[in-house]
């Protein structure tokens, strides 16, 4: 059998797609140093042309709606396209952060106190802050790289801001004040734990993606007790939501301690500076062995599937 060709899928229409052009064509170059490998750039939402279910195997790289909501996995489904990482279903679990709460929170993961509403029946400012406190998190449901986050700390902050909400789903949620982390995993099982520390104090759009403005701590300068508590939950949540072949997943540790789940990212960040090369740059894999990695599960099910049609 002629050896699978890694098809790498970036771009697509959602707000993040500069930053999933910038993943797909990193992960392409470290890609080609192990297997056969194609950039399809992604320009509407569905399949690229070209994509061929007995050749390719799709490395997706694409983020936001479309790329990590389950949408675009479906379609590779039904055209019986092999891919990597988490399954359609998984996916949508995952985008959906309130129903991704609710998951984890039931297998003992803890989340921060929140409440999900639709703009078209959103709860007053008074009504939050007497249930959360003035420190809140205001977000969409289903977007990622902190797309939307809203950090407010008044009455007043918060009236403003939920005037701006006038479409969709949105989480509140009272914000956790501490130290930031994340965990990569594969095959479900953590890797090493990185600090975030955004100079702004809030790990946002901007200081995610503008160099300078975050420093990060590979591996975080953490006792082995919480590095241990962060991979274990990290490993839970992971598998309570379904999650397959590969993930990130954050947290907030609060300053008495307590550990709280943020999200989990299906499809995150592909850079070699990006959070998931870092966390496994800590157990000794190169960007170009973690690439090499994450497509192994994919080429495995792409083999079997192959081998059992002869």
């Amino acid at each position: 059998m002629n050896e699978p060709m890694i098809a790498v899928l970036a771009g697509g229409t959602s707000a993040e797609r500069e930053v999933s052009l910038g993943s797909g064509k990193a992960a392409a170059l470290a890609m080609a140093y192990t297997h056969p490998t194609r950039l399809f750039v992604v320009d509407t939402d569905a399949l690229p042309e070209g994509l061929d279910p007995a050749r390719h195997i799709v490395l997706s790289t694409m983020h936001g709606v479309f790329g990590e909501d389950g949408s675009m996995q479906r379609l590779l489904d039904a055209a019986g396209v092999h891919y990597a990482g988490c399954d359609a279903k998984g996916s949508d679990l995952c985008f959906d952060k309130w129903r991704t709460r609710l998951t984890v929170s039931a297998m003992g993961v803890q989340v921060s106190p929140g409440r999900n509403f639709l703009a078209t029946a959103k709860p007053t400012a008074a009504a939050l802050t007497a249930e959360f406190g003035e420190q809140i998190v205001l977000k969409p449901n289903r977007q990622g790289s902190s797309v939307g986050l809203q950090i407010v700390t008044s009455k007043v902050g918060l009236e403003i801001a939920l005037a701006g909400v006038r479409q969709g789903d949105w989480i509140a949620e009272k914000r956790i004040l501490g130290r930031e982390f994340t965990v990569g995993l594969l095959r479900g099982r953590a890797m090493g734990v990185v600090e975030i520390v955004p100079k702004s104090g809030v790990f946002d759009y901007s200081s995610k993606y503008t160099k300078g403005l975050t420093e990060y701590f590979a591996p975080a300068k953490i006792s082995e007790e919480l590095a241990a508590a962060i991979r274990a939950a990290a490993e839970t949540a992971f598998a309570a939501c379904g999650c397959r072949d590969y993930a990130r997943i954050d947290f907030m540790v609060s300053g008495d301690g307590e550990l709280y789940l943020l999200e989990i990212n299906t499809l995150p960040g592909m850079k070699e500076t990006s959070l998931l090369p870092m966390s496994a740059r800590c157990v000794g894999l190169d960007f170009i062995a973690l690439c090499r990695e994450l497509t192994a599960p994919a080429v495995e099910r792409f083999q079997l599937a192959h081998t059992a049609r002869q």
